[in-house]
């Protein structure tokens, strides 16, 4: 299979990974037979964007302060709304900040 095809292929995995934590349980199962690698790396992306989501969202909650909070979510949009264009555009860019170590860690998904 050629690096086009495999992207092809992969594309629909790959963004329904970015819908919240569902969506990477659902795009999880979709790859699990045949393991494509563009749907893989867009997987761990989107696992390490829902991991930071979720556990600086619970540190900074603790903070009554609405600008945090509201800095925080368009940080994480402005994450997520690349990793989503990345996809789109059959590339597999890190996402910033956070990609490498997604791939790092998360190599076994």
């Amino acid at each position: 299979m050629t690096h086009n095809e495999q992207i092809k292929q992969g594309k629909t995995t790959a963004l329904v990974s970015y819908i919240l934590i569902v969506g990477v349980l659902i795009a999880m199962s979709m790859n699990a037979d045949d393991r494509n690698k563009f749907a893989s790396f867009h997987i761990r992306q989107a696992v390490g964007l829902n991991i930071l989501f979720i556990s600086f969202g619970l540190i900074l909650s603790n903070f009554n302060n609405p600008y945090i909070l509201l800095g925080f979510w368009i940080f994480v949009l402005i994450l997520v709304v690349y990793g989503i264009s990345t996809a789109i555009n059959g590339q597999q860019t890190p996402v910033p900040f956070i990609g490498k170590l997604c791939q790092k860690y998360f190599k076994n998904l």
